[in-house]
């Protein structure tokens, strides 16, 4: 399951502990972390957790966390993959600003949509704050049904 994923325009490999450096500058980047976690800074134990967490889900043959590259380029530019949340996948993905607007979120979510399917996973889950109109785009656009609002939150669901 850890394999790496292409797209047309996106290289996507399992998160690794080589990648903590870069990764953390996008989950502390404000622009990213504006939705995502409450606005926390993430802390160095807490990605590495996290890291490990994602490796330990694909060894086990589970869903896990994809760091985003452009195709030819060495660079992190972003992540999508699933957190597990109550037994089932949450679908979680962030871009840096700079690759807003592109397409590539929708590109990056739909790659690991077919990693869920393919692993068998039936359904898939979603939120985003009630503010984040982008990420509720990208995510009706990817065929998710809006299934409740509260707490700040949209909550969405997507059979497979």
């Amino acid at each position: 399951m850890s394999a790496e994923l292409q797209t047309a325009r996106l290289r996507l490999t399992p998160f690794a502990q080589d990648d903590a450096a870069a990764l953390l500058t996008i989950f502390r980047d404000p622009d990213v972390r504006r939705y995502l976690l409450d606005d926390a800074i993430v802390s160095d134990a807490c990605m590495a957790q996290e890291i490990a967490a994602s490796e330990t889900r694909f060894a086990e043959g589970k869903l896990g966390l994809w760091s985003l590259r452009l195709r030819d380029e060495p660079t992190i530019i972003g992540f999508a993959g699933f957190l597990p949340v109550r037994g089932v996948s949450q679908l979680m993905y962030g871009l840096l600003r700079q690759y807003w607007r592109k397409g590539l979120a929708t590109e990056a979510a739909r790659a690991v949509i077919a990693a869920a399917r393919a692993a068998g996973r039936h359904e898939i889950v979603a939120a985003t704050d009630i503010p984040n109109e982008a990420s509720q785009r990208v995510l009706r656009r990817l065929g998710f049904i809006e299934q409740a609002r509260s707490d700040g939150l949209v909550a969405y669901e997507k059979p497979l």
